[in-house]
């Protein structure tokens, strides 16, 4: 973050008492992953309460992936087991395979459902269960005659 947005968020965080564990665990998280383009991921909203996250995980294998959620935190890491060949032997390597470690900050109620590996795309499904008493209540109004 730049000087100008970092000093609004300090405006902001003390004009709201309680929430500055909240700015640090923003600035924390999205610090991560502003430098991280690897590897690439999409984000796609899939239904009203759908949502799909796609990774390019080319060059794994279904075991050398894992997603785990912990703490609201949905985590990809992707550990190549594969021997590394000589690099005398490629004519052009454009496909990375390095290990990696991508982490996605999942907002309350949401879980992941499942996860696929389809032509070299890790699809992850997520979904929004909102629990009857977090859902607004209507509350009736009695007359008193």
């Amino acid at each position: 973050m730049n000087n100008n947005a970092l000093s609004r968020l300090d405006t902001l965080s003390r004009a709201l008492i309680g929430f500055d564990t909240m700015f640090d665990t923003m600035e924390r998280r999205f610090a991560n992953q502003v430098s991280n383009n690897y590897p690439p991921h999409n984000i796609i909203k899939t239904g009203d309460n759908q949502y799909e996250i796609q990774v390019a995980v080319t060059g794994f294998n279904k075991s050398e992936i894992a997603v785990t959620v912990e703490n609201n935190v949905l985590v990809i890491k992707g550990e190549s087991m594969t021997t590394e060949y000589q690099p005398e032997q490629y004519l052009h390597r454009g496909l990375a395979t390095r290990d990696f470690a991508r982490e996605f900050p999942l907002a309350e109620h949401i879980e992941v459902t499942g996860a696929e590996i389809t032509n070299g795309m890790l699809i992850v499904k997520l979904v929004r269960n909102i629990p009857e008493s977090a859902k607004p209540k209507v509350i009736d109004i009695v007359e008193i005659k």
